[in-house]
């Protein structure tokens, strides 16, 4: 039976909460990007030619609400700013370079339930 790796890491606060936020991002990112047309332009209804290798189609896309485009836009550049901020982290260069992998799985999941805590 394999050995559940019990390391834990003091992870500074900033980067706590940098981690949460960019979590929050992109739940919200998917749930935005989810709701939208097929084409952020307008675009007419298209289908494959019949002996396409790969039949498919698509509907008339409306395109993308402008306000939802500009919503969209500060999600993902949030997003890139806030994943510049975790990779740059001085944290992690007071890890050795093999714990980095652990501490950020370890980062990334700090919100969920251990199996104790369920148990």
């Amino acid at each position: 039976m394999a050995q559940k790796d019990e390391t834990t890491y003091d992870f500074p606060k900033d980067l706590l909460k940098s981690q949460v936020e960019l979590e929050e991002v992109r739940g919200e990112l998917k749930i935005l990007l989810g709701k939208q047309p097929w084409s952020v332009e307008p675009l007419a209804a298209w289908t494959t030619h019949e002996n396409h290798w790969r039949a498919s189609s698509r509907p008339d896309s409306p395109g993308w609400d402008p306000s939802d485009q500009l919503r969209i836009a500060t999600l993902r550049k949030r997003e890139l700013e806030l994943a510049a901020l975790i990779l740059g982290h001085p944290f992690w260069k007071e890890l050795a370079a093999e714990e980095r992998t652990d501490a950020r799985t370890k980062l990334k999941h700090h919100r969920q339930p251990t199996e104790k805590a369920t148990a």
